[in-house]
Parts: C-alpha cells; structure tokens; sequence
C-alpha cells in the first residue's frame, strides 16, 4: 500500500509518496511518468512520518540549506540498471551538474565494459520516481544543452539556480523548450 502527501515548493506542487516506511517518489506536478513506477494508486495520508521527513528535507532544500540525501530512507522501483543510474545521481554534489555521457562511461568502467550508452542513461534519468532528492536534475547534456528533465526545463534551470550554479555555460535544448 502506498501513502501520499502534497507539498507546495517555489517550484510548484509536488505529490510525495510512501510505502509506510520508505520514500517510494516524489513527483512535480505535470510531470512526466507520474507515478509510473507505483503498482497501485495511493492513499493520501498527511501523518505517515517518512512523510513528514520528506516535507522537511524538501524545506530544508528551498531554504538553501543542503539537506544530505541518506537522511531520507529511499526505495524507488526499478530495474537493476536504473538502480545502478539513481546510485550515481546520488553522487552528484549539491550545486554541480554531470553530463548523460560522464554517468555512462562511469557505469561502462564499474561493469567492466568499453562503452555505455548514454541515450540508455538518459532513459533511466528521466524515470527517476524520487525527483529532486535523487538529483536528476544536475544531469546536463554533453553539448552543455539542459535537456531532458521530465518536470519541465523551466523547473530544472530553477532548481540548478537554487543550487547556485553558474548557468551562463548551458542552454535550453535546440529542440524547443520542453
């Protein structure tokens, strides 16, 4: 059974959602694959206290203030691969970005192989169910292009400035604003 809750960010509304004791997503509205990794619809439920954990990290956040990552206890679905992915946005420190190409040829050298796709990362990146606390959003494209981002280019450059980094090195993707 899942839980959720509302929470309103200067990036808009987000929806949270648990499975009683574990962060299991968190959504922007509007985005993409909304909760596509749930197997069933959840409950609004405002006193679940990973919850109210994640309220706070997600206060904590806005406010400037660098909330680390393991305070939350995380448990999206997904293949072993995109575990493997979500691992490596864990990584990404607050206020820096990597490319799609940089998180592949990281998982290329931990399997032992001479490549990685990185169109193969990017689908796993933009399925990321824990938006914002698992950082998709400090991925950036190798052509310094703020691509792919499944709540919207708009909230990924306002969540990158947030984090003060210098967006004058990256633009909207030539495809459009998403």
């Amino acid at each position: 059974m899942y839980y959720s809750a509302h929470y309103s960010s200067p990036a808009g509304g987000i929806t949270i959602v648990s499975d009683g004791m574990n962060l299991s997503g968190l959504w922007l509205d509007g985005q993409k694959y909304f909760y596509g990794t749930l197997k069933e619809e959840p409950t609004e439920n405002d006193n679940i206290p990973v919850l109210q954990s994640a309220k706070d990290w997600l206060d904590r956040y806005f406010a400037g203030m660098k909330p680390g990552i393991s305070k939350l206890p995380l448990a999206p679905a997904g293949s072993e691969f995109r575990q493997e992915v979500w691992k490596i946005l864990c990584e990404i420190p607050y206020g820096s970005v990597m490319t799609y190409g940089e998180i592949a040829e990281r998982l290329a050298v931990k399997k032992g192989l001479s490549r990685m796709s990185a169109q193969a990362v990017g689908g796993a990146v933009g399925h990321n169910p824990i938006s914002i606390v698992i950082p998709c959003h400090r991925v950036v494209g190798s052509d310094g292009s703020l691509t792919g981002y499944a709540g919207g280019i708009e909230k990924k450059e306002a969540l990158l400035r947030l984090e003060g980094v210098d967006l004058s090195r990256y633009h909207w993707p030539k495809k459009g604003r998403q």
